[in-house]
């Protein structure tokens, strides 16, 4: 999948992340870069085309996919997190939101724009996960419970896809310099928004189905060859 001359739609894209991944996608040659949030006023990047979207709601997303048929490279990066105890007296309705968010988020706008990307030649999807889809760190495991689930959903999304050809690429990284990192309970080096989004594109150009940004998601995934995986480690030694 090349950058230069692609179509790219990037939920999620008034700041943090989104928002690198448009100016990463703009330096490398795309033809045109949708930049979508819930309100478009807040994308102001000289270059790209706003667009009103909630990635929650499935009228809304049908209704973005049917006015822009010339995608095909798709970033599904809008993400929420809250920061609370699973057992909680809040935990469902904070895990709903999280999935709403994080999990059914992905899967409609994937699947609104999965007939544009095979009009377009198959394409590529690019899903934001996590670490934390492998790992949970104390304060986590909302968050991580959600990226667990949109991991086996971009595996499950790659199978069904393969016949029209698209490239579904999982992205795991540990904890990036963004606002929606800001207090984070986990204490680990962070990566800034530029070189995550650097990297990932640099992965779709390669063809990888799973990009491992940094020392942190590298190592997590390590973790799971060891005698006590990773996973069971940390939880066992809180």
């Amino acid at each position: 999948m090349n950058i230069k001359g692609s179509i790219a739609l990037v939920t999620g894209a008034n700041r943090g992340l989104g928002l690198a991944f448009t100016k990463a996608l703009l330096a490398g040659g795309a033809s045109k870069v949708y930049a979508t949030a819930r309100d478009p006023s807040a994308i102001t990047v000289p270059g790209v085309v706003p667009i009103k979207l909630d990635v929650t709601d499935p009228a809304d997303v049908a209704a973005v996919a049917d006015r822009l048929g010339d995608v095909n490279l798709l970033f599904n990066n809008a993400g929420a997190a809250v920061r609370a105890p699973l057992l909680g007296s809040r935990a469902e309705e904070e895990l709903r939101m999280l999935l709403d968010v994080n999990l059914f988020g992905v899967l409609l706008t994937t699947r609104a724009f999965a007939p544009v990307l095979a009009r377009n030649g198959g394409g590529a999807v690019v899903n934001m996960l996590s670490a934390l889809s492998w790992i949970t760190q104390p304060g986590t495991g909302a968050y991580a419970a959600t990226k667990a689930a949109a991991w086996a959903l971009t595996n499950g999304l790659r199978i069904e896809l393969k016949a029209q050809k698209t490239q579904v690429t999982g992205v795991h990284v540990g904890l990036i310099d963004t606002d929606m990192a800001a207090g984070s309970p986990v204490e680990l080096a962070r990566v800034s928004p530029q070189f995550v989004a650097e990297t990932v594109l640099q992965g779709i150009e390669a063809g990888q189905e799973e990009v491992l940004v940094d020392g942190t998601a590298k190592a997590v995934k390590a973790g799971f060859n060891a005698d006590v995986p990773l996973y069971v480690a940390v939880s066992s030694a809180r």
